[in-house]
């Protein structure tokens, strides 16, 4: 009998100037994507899954969001259901705003709250950490328990749940550098991470791959 192999997901990593983008693009394809690294708008729209990532700052990582029209791909992906995963900076412009020194800049407005600069005797925080899984996670199955690879000096500090509809509960993984802070959002067809998957070894190649299954 002949078998037909399962189609492998078709995911974007949006290029909108900012990101890892090569090296998520790895890991994206070792467990199990296709993969395009494109800022084209009608393949970020039509893809299984669309990957959001950033290094740097809020502001900078806005701009170049607004230039490829990124804030209405999310959002129209959003309201069709269709999955977007944020990594670092990719997940922190998916808040309200972000605060930086003096200025304040408008985020994506997918969750409501505010990114800033963590309260920490060493900033930036770079290195491994656990991190406290939501319960029922599914990004998280089979690493409850492992360690994660962070580098950032901002992050959402709270987060309302109460305002994340239309995809209720969210399933919210904190963390802790001085203060708890966010470091994993499942909010239905909307997921980020505060740390990079594409650097956190076996264990971010499982989120990822687990990612890949909801798809």
């Amino acid at each position: 009998m002949t078998t037909v192999a399962a189609r492998r997901p078709r995911v974007v990593i949006l290029d909108y100037g900012s990101g890892n983008l090569r090296s998520a693009q790895r890991a994206l394809e070792r467990a199990g994507a296709d993969v395009s690294v494109t800022a084209d708008r009608d393949a970020a729209l039509r893809c299984d899954g669309l990957v959001v990532p950033g290094v740097g700052a809020f502001a900078s990582c806005m701009r170049g969001l607004h230039a490829v029209d990124g804030p209405r791909i999310i959002d129209r992906r959003l309201a069709g259901g269709r999955p977007v995963l944020g990594i670092c900076v990719g997940m922190q412009v998916l808040f309200d705003c972000g605060v930086e020194g003096p200025a304040q800049t408008t985020g994506c407005q997918q969750w409501a709250g505010v990114v800033d600069r963590l309260r920490a005797p060493v900033i930036p925080h770079i290195g491994w950490n656990t991190v406290a899984v939501a319960q029922d996670s599914r990004l998280f199955a089979g690493v409850e328990t492992e360690r994660f690879y962070f580098v950032h000096s901002y992050a959402a500090r709270t987060f309302n749940a109460d305002t994340a509809a239309p995809f209720l509960p969210p399933l919210v993984t904190w963390a802790e550098h001085g203060e708890p802070f966010v470091a994993a959002v499942e909010n239905g067809a909307l997921c980020g991470t505060q740390f990079h998957p594409e650097k956190s070894g076996q264990a971010g190649a499982i989120l990822l791959a687990n990612w890949l299954s909801a798809l």
